[in-house]
């Protein structure tokens, strides 16, 4: 019997085998592989993510949309920290959009607190993993949004700062990937 051909079912096989990072293509091999000098290279995560945070953006959608722009800035934090971090820490932050409509009222907002004390402290851990020179932390929650309201300009610093910090530790994911 032709060895090309499946016994169980009458089918060709296709024998493709993955080489090994380093090795050379072979034919057949599928197109999406990420191909330098004729050489496979693993690829990072397809998902780029977003580094061009700014205060002034967030101020200004959030004004123009009623408040709107606040709830999709946040859950993007959230979302985008989950993405990075999970992997070495273990941790999933909540939703911003189920914590502000849902778990927020049914706690006076004490979960509110809660979730950006530790959004802002594992924010600031990811950022020292990656080598990041931050001081932002849960402290930088407690003390320009908390704080800092009683001379107004205190949680506009605090967004200037978790831009910032969120924007370097997405550059440094999209530059190395993990």
């Amino acid at each position: 019997m032709d060895n090309n051909f499946n016994n169980q079912q009458g089918m060709p096989q296709q024998n493709f085998q993955q080489p090994m990072q380093g090795q050379p293509m072979m034919q057949g091999m599928p197109q999406n592989m990420n191909m330098q000098g004729g050489y496979y290279q693993p690829q990072f995560s397809a998902r780029r993510l977003k580094t061009n945070r700014s205060t002034v953006s967030v101020i200004l959608y959030t004004i123009l949309t009623c408040g709107i722009y606040n709830l999709i800035f946040y859950n993007g934090i959230g979302d985008d920290i989950n993405f990075v971090a999970s992997k070495r820490d273990g941790k999933k932050t909540m939703n911003y959009i189920l914590l502000y409509f849902i778990v927020g009222p049914l706690t006076c907002e004490i979960a509110t607190i809660v979730w950006f004390h530790n959004i802002s402290q594992r924010i600031g851990d990811e950022a020292r993993a990656r080598g990041v020179d931050t001081s932002f932390g849960a402290g930088t929650f407690w003390i320009w949004n908390v704080l800092g309201a009683l001379i107004l300009v205190g949680p506009f610093v605090y967004i200037y700062k978790l831009c910032k910090t969120m924007n370097k530790i997405c550059e440094d994911y999209n530059n190395r990937g993990y």
